[in-house]
């Protein structure tokens, strides 16, 4: 009987139901084996010689799987049909031969499919095949280069960059686009121009809108009217002459659908419309596709099976009636040049089942299968036919003309069912204009001059930045999510309402790599490194070779960094940074002299905390300082070393700050007399760029006595702790919803909270989020909020969120893992992972015990290993 194995869980129950008790099914939750986090885990001396080592939270599954075969002495191997699920099978089996759990006439058969149905897997399965070779060596360079990037830039970085956490061969490129965005905007000078529509009205008294395009006889370009005075004019001019409808021009047009979705563009859609992060649609995407619902989501493919084309078009027969279906299919070619992450594209396993026909609990797959079925329906429907009119009004002096444009939808085709989002504003006008006659006369009702200011480009979103990503040819679809997630966990980007901005540090590492290792953050470089790796896959350039020369290089330039000192790198960095820094001032002053001594020079300086800031050469006799950027920042967010004066209170200086432990205002500085001035924590919500001296001076008032206790006659205090806001009374603690309520709660309302805290002791805490029971052990998991943030429970085991993790992103998938996690440091209490997913009982299984700690553990810092993975 063989055993099948599969990536996780939830795969693995999936195929299970299909094939039955003819098999052993189990999982091997993702990658078994990795590179150790330490020196010498690649050998480029050695012919790039790499040593693996399987991790202490796989050892269970590989264990499972050996003690499985010994039973069952034939090997399937069914992960994903992508470059990382080959790779993980031939971890698989190279982990299971250095155990000598497969001999040498073990039969190890591959099978991929696309979609995980009855009909796909069982035609999987009479298709087997050997690994790929060439795919498994492309991954095997992907993974060398990620390491020798990280693990040797990064110390880099620690060196001669303080506050610098690493650096990896594609996330340094990505980091670098959002800073030059950043740095564009900022250098951005806005251009005024002027508008003027006017209201016109038909000889029936139907009103329409009109823009002005014709001046003086002269057709306006987008400057001509540069400000108010002009704009006058213009009104003038209209209003001083008759206007009639010199022609009405109506032009049919159509509009096609969009194609099915690849993995970058479901990434960007489910942006637009739901706001849903790289990593949350992936996550979720993974999850439709286990339970078979879609097909697989990592791909750069856009084509459809023939077989899924038909039921497409016989679904919107169905649906829509036949005069939405196309005379013909429509056909859609692949644009990836790498035929292995060219799958085809994602859509619905069973094109007649919408969303609420799954019946499916979670809103985030409720969603995303929605979209995913309504766009590939969609890109298989008819045309939509619209009919474009344009009318030109003008004086009958030639000297003023206006245009009207407007739309109407003859027939909407495929927008019966989806209209595919957009990240710019909308350039056409879809307004449905009124019965328009040539000759006739348009009254002028009102005319409106409009003050307009030309935009910088817009920051960031996840979404677009993926697209730019594959625009270049950076990154692919089974990292495109971990890229972009990378660089915010690094603490190089932020988001602020979805957009990304660069940090401090972010700033600082690409002026670096920038000026010393611009070859390895080229965009031109690395896109031809992607293609490179293709050319691997595709079994067309040897990795090793790859290897070399990139090493070859790539070692010389790290020789170069040896002997340079931090001051050295900073005043390069400052030097490369100026124009950006020290603009030209109007008045053709020195843009590096300081605004407050005057004979000190500005320049770039780094703080201990990692940031970096402008200050004056004459510290500490002048303490000028502006935050790291161009000048005109001061009164934005950021916040200086010596912090942002908000105001005098009691001839103390009250400031905002930043700390170690994030944002804080502060009364005074610190003296002998007083090193530890007052200070007070930015409660969870409030906004650096909203503190004021009104609200600093209440945070620093903190705790508020609010009234004496009637029992004993205490004073109650309310205060703001570490666990939020509170109201005390001796020893006695009790929550308060809000942070206003500090400062708003009165003597009667504090005893009621107190006196309600010691009834609610026994009551069971509210779950921010549940996610349902436990797939293999059964149970309910759900995602807390405690003392110390929110966590993972499932029965005894709590498990806390990583950092930065929104509560509401968690997956049952994510939850789960975290609790096996947590489980297998605890050792000897009950484990969340106790038994392998088998289609029956693994007869030779023995319960893992607590897993020693792999080599890896000592091998280097928390910051190290990060590193190495690139």
């Amino acid at each position: 009987m063989p055993v099948v194995v599969v990536e996780s869980p939830a795969k693995a129950k999936t195929i299970n139901k299909y094939l039955g008790d003819d098999y052993t099914v189990l999982a091997s939750y993702g990658h078994v084996r990795d590179l150790p986090p330490k020196d010498g885990s690649v050998d480029p001396e050695h012919g790039f010689d790499m040593k693996w080592e399987v991790a202490s939270d796989s050892q269970k599954h590989v264990r499972a799987i050996a003690e499985a075969l010994k039973d069952d002495p034939e090997l399937i191997l069914a992960t994903d049909p992508d470059r990382e699920g080959e790779a993980i099978s031939w971890h698989l089996e190279e982990a299971l031969r250095k155990r000598r759990a497969l001999k040498k006439d073990t039969p190890v058969r591959r099978v991929v499919f696309n979609a995980i149905t009855k009909s796909a897997v069982t035609e999987a399965m009479k298709n087997p095949r050997d690994i790929d070779a060439p795919l498994v060596e492309a991954y095997l360079a992907r993974r060398a280069l990620d390491y020798l990037v990280g693990f040797n830039l990064s110390p880099v970085l620690w060196r001669k960059l303080p506050g610098a956490k690493s650096a990896g061969r594609v996330q340094s490129v990505c980091l670098r686009l959002i800073v030059e965005r950043e740095m564009e905007i900022e250098a951005f000078r806005p251009r005024e121009y002027w508008t003027v529509t006017a209201e016109l009205a038909t000889p029936r008294g139907q009103t329409y809108a009109a823009r002005l395009t014709v001046l003086g006889g002269k057709k306006l370009d987008k400057f001509d009217i540069a400000d108010a005075t002009q704009a006058e004019l213009a009104v003038q001019a209209i209003t001083s002459r008759d206007l009639a409808v010199s022609s009405v021009e109506a032009k049919p047009a159509t509009r096609n659908p969009a194609p099915p979705f690849m993995t970058s563009t479901l990434q960007q859609e489910a942006s637009r419309k739901f706001g849903m992060g790289a990593r949350q649609t992936m996550s979720t995407a993974q999850r439709l596709y286990e339970a078979g619902h879609i097909t697989y989501m990592r791909t750069d493919g856009i084509d459809m099976a023939p077989e899924a084309v038909h039921a497409a078009r016989d679904a919107i027969a169905d649906r829509f009636g036949a005069d939405y279906v196309p005379k013909s299919p429509r056909m859609y070619k692949n644009k990836a040049k790498n035929a292995q992450e060219a799958h085809e594209c994602s859509r619905p396993t069973d094109m007649t089942k919408d969303a609420a026909a799954l019946r499916l609990s979670d809103a985030d797959q409720r969603k995303l299968y929605d979209l995913i079925w309504k766009r590939t329906l969609a890109c298989q429907m008819e045309a939509a036919r619209l009919e474009r009119t344009t009318v030109e009004i003008g004086s009958r002096d030639g000297q003023v003309g206006l245009r009207a444009t407007g739309q109407v939808v003859l027939f909407d085709g495929f927008l019966k069912i989806y209209e595919e989002g957009r990240d710019d504003a909308e350039d056409e006008d879809g307004n449905r204009l009124p019965q328009i006659s040539e000759g006739e006369a348009a009254e002028k009702r009102d005319i409106k001059p409009e003050q307009h200011f030309t935009q910088p480009p817009p920051r960031y979103t996840e979404a677009t930045l993926v697209k730019k990503m594959e625009e270049l040819g950076i990154g692919r679809p089974s990292t495109y999510a971990s890229i972009v997630t990378t660089i915010q966990d690094r603490g190089y980007v932020r988001k602020d309402k979805n957009r990304l901005l660069p940090e401090d540090k972010g700033r600082l590492v690409t002026a670096f790599l920038v000026n010393y290792f611009r070859k390895y953050v080229g965009y031109d470089f690395t896109a031809k490194l992607e293609d490179e790796l293709d050319d691997v896959s595709a079994g067309e350039r040897d990795w090793k070779d790859v290897l070399d020369r990139f090493w070859r290089d790539f070692s010389a330039a790290l020789a170069e960094t040896s002997d340079l000192r931090i001051s050295e790198v900073l005043d390069k960095i400052d030097e490369v940074l100026a124009p950006h820094l020290y603009p030209p001032q109007e008045d053709g002053g020195d843009p590096r002299a300081c605004p407050i001594c005057g004979n000190g020079r500005l320049s770039m300086r780094t703080s201990r905390a990692g940031g970096a800031f402008i200050g004056c050469s004459n510290y500490p006799e002048c303490r000028f300082t502006r935050p790291f950027g161009p000048p005109g920042m001061e009164d934005g967010d950021e916040i200086g070393p010596d912090g942002k004066l908000l105001g005098h209170d009691a001839g103390d200086a009250i400031t905002l700050r930043k700390g170690r432990f994030g944002p804080y205002v502060q009364r005074g500085e610190a003296s002998e007399a007083q090193p530890k001035p007052p200070r007070a924590s930015l409660p969870k919500g409030w906004e650096p760029s909203e503190i004021d001296l009104e609200k600093a001076l209440l945070l620093l008032s903190l705790p508020r006595e609010v009234g004496p206790h009637p029992d004993d006659g205490e004073m109650i205090e309310a205060g703001i702790g570490r666990y939020g806001p509170f109201v005390k009374h001796g020893k006695k603690y009790a929550n308060l919803a809000s942070v206003d309520e500090v400062f708003e709660i009165g003597q009667n309302r504090a005893v009621e909270v107190l006196a309600q805290k010691k009834t609610r002791g026994a009551s069971a805490a509210k779950p921010l989020k549940e996610l349902g029971e436990h797939p293999e052990n059964g149970g309910p998991i759900a995602v807390m909020d405690g003392r110390y943030g929110p966590y993972v429970k499932w029965e005894k085991v709590n498990a806390t969120l990583p950092k930065g993790t929104d509560p509401a992103d968690v997956t049952l998938d994510m939850a789960v893992k975290l609790v096996a996690e947590k489980a297998a440091k605890k050792g000897g209490g009950k484990t969340a992972a106790k038994k392998p997913v088998s289609a029956k009982k693994s007869g030779g299984a023995k319960k893992s015990g607590t897993a020693k700690k792999s080599a890896a553990s000592g091998g280097g810092s928390t910051a190290r290993r990060k590193a190495a993975g690139g």
